[in-house]
Order: C-alpha cells, then structure tokens, then sequence
C-alpha cells in the first residue's frame, strides 16, 4: 500500500521537477493529483510513463491524502497549506512562509532527518533555501568532525532560481543583444541579466543585506547549528539552471584539506570533484539534471588558524527545491506515516 500525494504547483519549474523525481527515484504513489491555478486547469503535465491533467487546487478537497508537495509561493501556501493540514495531508511546502516557524520543522534529510519527526506540531514540514540546502549538505560532515565556527559564503545563482521569467529574460536579452531592435530592457531583474552579474537577490533589509543573504544565515542556524556564524553575499549570475558557491569555513579544531576531501567523498548526497588541474573540477551546466552537491577547490585557507575553502555546486530545481522536498517525503514515510 503506497501513498496518496498531491503536488500542487505542478505547471511551474519546481512542481514539474518534483514530479519527474517521484517517478525517478519510484516513490510509492498509489494515487497522485496535479493541482495548478485555475488558469492552468486542464494542462497536460508528465508523471513517468503516465499523463495527469492538472486540476483547481482552489477547490481541491485534501481529506484521505497523505502528503502534499507545495511549489505554489507564499501567499498562495498561505491559505493552502492550513487547509491541506486540517485535513490530515502532511505539507511538504517550498516556499519561505513556514521556514523560521518554530513549530515547523526545517529539513535537508541528510543533516537533520530526525527533524521531520515533530511535523505534527502543525502538519507541515518546510524545504530551505535553495541555496541553503546544498551549502549545509556540504558543511554538516565537516562539522560532524571538527566544529564550524564561521561562514563566510558568495553565491552564484542561477536564473532558474527566479522562476520561468528569470529563465525567460536571460534567453530574451541574450539573443536581443546580438540581433538589432530586439534588446529587451530588464524586467524581472533589476539590471541586465545577460553578460551580468547581479549582487542583489530578494528586498534589502534595514542593515543592507538582502532577504536572501538573511536566509542563508537563519537557514543554517536552524537546520545545522545555531551556534555557527555566517555572513553570505548572494549574486544572480547568467547561468540557466545550477547555483554555485565559493565558502570559506572556519574551524574550532585542525581539519587539513586531505582529510576534509576524505569525509566529503563519504559523505551522504556529495560527491567530490577535486583534481587540482585544469578542468577537474565542477562547473553548474555539468551538474543539470542530477542529485548530487558537488564539491570542488578543497583547499586550506592559511589566511586564519583552521580554515578552508570549498568550491560547491548543485542543480538549484532538484537538490535545491524538488529533490530534497521528495527525500523529505521518504524520510517522514520512512520514520512516521510507514506506508509503502
């Protein structure tokens, strides 16, 4: 006996990817819906071999589901999610809105899987940050081994990131520029995205940093350690899908870079990619379509007593959105509902 499993959102990025890693990874579904806005009912979205045709997730009764995938936005989660819970549906939900909920367990399964355990607290369990999630894989075992005192991280994040019009104005400026009379002015964006980098994602908040940097720290605290200081500078870069981070780490104890390369190549969900010569290491367009942190450029920092650089790279739509909201659901099946 398998589960019933909504995904609502499922005409966007993330509720399509999500769909594709159900069927992927062969999690047991006996009934699954595709829920969408009214103005996307009846669109045709791929589950596997199988065709669902979305319906109105205004109208959608969640009574005798089990678990429901959101990747439908803050304020749409908003007047959902609570609907969903009441019903007895465990929300899996992708937005921000629940993240910082003390109530709300905050879950990247391969560092703080027992979390999912207090989901019914409000029958819901939020995904983190995109670039949260494949940051804090990359950082748990080697906190595990000897103790992170301080982050410092810059990010380089894809478009995808910022949905299908982020995607879009790329593509649209990229070509406009080459062909005269078709330039597109930034829309989605606040300057030109193509042959650009952008140090600005999210709204600025009152000490100067944007939302998104805040995430990254609060993120972290929550799920990894709250002890753990880290300051991030997010930038939107020309890259389709796949973000990137450079992240220097500080120890309380000696952790040389052979031995961090060591315990990152057994580590859960990472793989290393770290040859020290030209191309032997992992760029975003080699990472598309799979599962995996990447981590390249380990490297000691001799700058400070412990420390060092690490070079991490991860496909935004899955590990930073879609997979881990799927490997959430394996791990409450696993450790909660026990079905399947």
């Amino acid at each position: 006996m398998g589960y019933k499993v909504v995904v609502a959102g499922a005409t966007g990025n993330v509720g399509r990817e999500m769909l594709n890693i159900l069927a992927e990874r062969e999690f047991p579904v006996d009934e699954i819906v595709a829920l969408a806005s009214r103005k996307s009912l009846g669109t045709e979205i791929s589950f596997g071999d199988k065709t669902l045709k979305t319906k109105d997730l205004d109208t959608f009764d969640f009574t005798g589901w089990d678990i429901a995938l959101f990747a439908i936005g803050s304020d749409a989660t908003k007047i959902y999610a609570p609907r969903a819970a009441a019903a007895g549906c465990v929300v899996i939900d992708n937005s921000s809105l629940y993240r910082y909920d003390p109530q709300v367990p905050l879950v990247v399964p391969e560092v703080n899987a027992e979390a999912v355990d207090g989901y019914k607290a409000k029958m819901i369990i939020a995904n983190p940050n995109c670039s949260t999630a494949q940051m804090v894989v990359a950082l748990k075992p080697l906190h595990d081994r000897a103790r992170i005192k301080r982050v410092v991280v810059a990010t380089y994040q894809s478009v995808s990131g910022a949905g299908k019009e982020g995607i879009d104005e790329l593509w649209d400026q990229t070509k406009g520029i080459y062909v005269p009379g078709q330039e597109v002015a930034p829309k989605k964006f606040t300057k030109q995205i193509a042959f650009n980098v952008i140090p600005h994602i999210d709204v600025f908040l009152d000490d100067g940093s944007t939302k998104e940097e805040w995430k990254m720290v609060a993120e972290t605290k929550k799920i990894l350690d709250k002890s753990i200081k880290v300051t991030a500078t997010c930038v939107r870069v020309p890259v389709f899908v796949g973000h990137s981070e450079a992240i220097n780490i500080e120890f309380d104890e000696p952790l040389d870079w052979q031995e961090a390369t060591d315990i990152l190549r057994e580590a859960p969900g990472v793989l290393v990619i770290d040859k020290r010569e030209p191309g032997g290491y992992i760029t975003p367009v080699e990472c598309v379509g799979d599962y995996a942190t990447y981590v390249s450029r380990i490297r000691q920092d001799p700058t400070v007593d412990n420390g060092l650089n690490i070079w991490v790279v991860s496909d935004n739509l899955r590990k930073g959105a879609a997979l881990n909201a799927v490997q959430i659901a394996e791990v409450l099946g696993k450790r909660c509902l026990k079905k399947g």
